[in-house]
């Protein structure tokens, strides 16, 4: 397919185009498309604390907890974000490359008497989402850890 200019792509495609170009060039304004946001699936707020930032005001408000009793010396090695492979990658028969299976915790520290916390920040309905809950079983199974759900 030949592309002279955006008017060549299908509509749908020519918008997200102009959308894009409109972002990096800063001259293209398309306000009945720009100015829509998708909102979030559990409708979470973004925030910043310390700079950092964090995918839910839960979140932040645990992050501030964590650091208090760090300070306190009741947690020690406080992490953000710590990823742990639960499936390899691979490569199918058929030759398609398989991605790994990764699961991203919120917080990880080791408490008072040494034990190892991996903790994720969850309300009601993201509890019950189908990946997370996988992602669950496949720690307890892979690493014998039991994600602590706050």
């Amino acid at each position: 397919m030949n592309i002279d200019s955006l008017n060549d792509l299908p509509e749908k495609y020519r918008k997200q185009a102009e959308i894009k170009l409109g972002k990096i060039v800063g001259t293209v304004e398309i306000p009945e498309l720009s100015k829509k946001s998708k909102a979030k699936k559990y409708r979470n707020q973004q925030v910043e604390t310390d700079g950092i930032h964090f995918d839910s005001k839960k979140e932040a408000t645990r992050y501030k907890v964590l650091m208090d009793r760090l300070k306190k010396g009741e947690i020690s090695d406080l992490r953000l974000q710590a990823g742990f492979t639960l499936v390899e990658g691979f490569t199918a028969p058929t030759g398609d490359k398989i991605r790994p299976i990764r699961y991203i915790a919120d917080f990880t520290y080791y408490d008072s008497e040494g034990n190892y916390i991996v903790e994720d920040v969850k309300s009601p309905a993201t509890r019950k989402d189908k990946a997370y809950l996988l992602k669950n079983k496949l720690m307890a199974d892979k690493f014998g850890i039991k994600i602590t759900e706050v």
